[in-house]
């Protein structure tokens, strides 16, 4: 049992598992409208991180839900990742996590206990390191293994951090690289070395906490996590919601070391070419570029960075304090009033 590969048990993996985001948009399209709720202070609107519901004129509720299949062999490491990648989404929404419920399907009759039991002390581990209070879940028997966590957050009604807040004049900061679902499509090959999986779980486990606390002292107008429908996918929900243009420079956005390597080999998943296809219509590329290169813009992340828009000119004081506070961050563009819904990537 302890040479399964967990990776090889599913056919797409991490955040890349999710429905596409034009099929997605098919289908919630089809939802009757929802009933009037003045408490419901962000919904399914804007296509934000999570929802917010008001309890009290200081008090709001952040609600998630996220799980998905395994992105890496080690069953820890997986929990880990899924973990942090649930809780990320209270983050972006400027709020706290303080519970979580695990939502849990596996083969219990074909793979041993343990490796269940190790998934979830990863994730154990990481809701700790979060100050999340484990408060139950759900399990199901399911051939092919899934993981997540639904995370309540608090926030004060106020202090919320939208996707359609961003404002012309200010600048873009991603706080982790991108290149994950590449790296993790050629984990699945056999492509990478034991040092490229260290660095890809790294990203992958390390909390957005420290990058959303640092935030709180600054005027962040909008924030969102990038995930399964990449930078160019996110930033295009931020763009739209916001009603303001986008301005990415290719050269200044934090990528992982092989990823042009690991795509010109064809680890490119499924996922990504998908978010390139439904966003090609609202991003204007140079011609300089070539398609690897959109690919990587698209990428399929799975629990990565956040991405801000902060008044211009705290950017650099941010951006010097996240780093301070060991966030790799990097100022990636800044918001325009031009194009409103569109993004031009130089």
């Amino acid at each position: 049992m302890a040479s399964i590969k967990l990776t090889t048990l599913t056919k797409k993996g991490g955040c890349g598992c999710k429905i596409g985001p034009a099929d997605l948009a098919g289908v919630l399209k089809e939802l009757p409208a929802a009933v009037p709720d003045p408490n419901l202070l962000v919904g399914l609107d804007t296509s934000d991180d999570a929802g917010v519901y008001k309890l009290t004129d200081d008090l709001a509720l952040v609600q998630t839900t996220d799980f998905f299949t395994p992105i890496v062999d080690d069953p820890y490491d997986f929990g880990q990742i899924a973990a942090t990648n649930a809780i990320s989404d209270i983050y972006a929404m400027g709020g706290k996590p303080v519970t979580a419920l695990n939502i849990v399907a596996f083969p219990i009759g074909n793979l041993d206990k343990k490796i269940l039991a190790d998934i979830l002390r990863g994730a154990a581990d990481k809701m700790k390191e979060a100050g999340v209070t484990l408060v139950g879940g759900h399990s199901i028997d399911d051939q092919e293994p899934k993981y997540g966590l639904a995370v309540t957050g608090t926030i004060h009604p106020d202090k919320i951090r939208t996707n359609a807040g961003a404002k012309p004049g200010d600048k873009l900061i991603l706080t982790k690289p991108i290149g994950v679902g590449i790296y993790t499509t050629a984990l699945k090959r056999g492509l990478l070395s034991e040092e490229d999986i260290r660095d890809v779980t790294k990203v992958m486990t390390t909390l957005n906490k420290t990058a959303a606390e640092t935030m709180d002292g600054y005027d962040v107008h909008a924030t969102t996590d990038v995930t399964g429908f990449g930078l160019l996918g996110h930033a295009t929900e931020m763009a739209q919601g916001s009603k303001t243009g986008l301005v990415i420079r290719s050269e200044d956005v934090p990528v992982l070391p092989r990823t042009h390597e690991l795509a010109e080999q064809g680890a490119v998943p499924g996922g990504t070419k998908n978010n390139h296809a439904h966003v090609a219509d609202s991003i204007a590329y140079p011609d300089s570029m070539d398609e690897t290169g959109q690919w990587i813009l698209c990428d399929a992340v799975t629990s990565g960075g956040l991405l801000a828009a902060v008044e211009g000119s705290q950017a650099d004081g941010l951006l010097e304090a996240l780093r301070k506070n060991g966030v790799d961050a990097h100022i990636i563009g800044e918001v325009t009033e031009e194009h409103a819904g569109t993004i031009r990537v130089l």
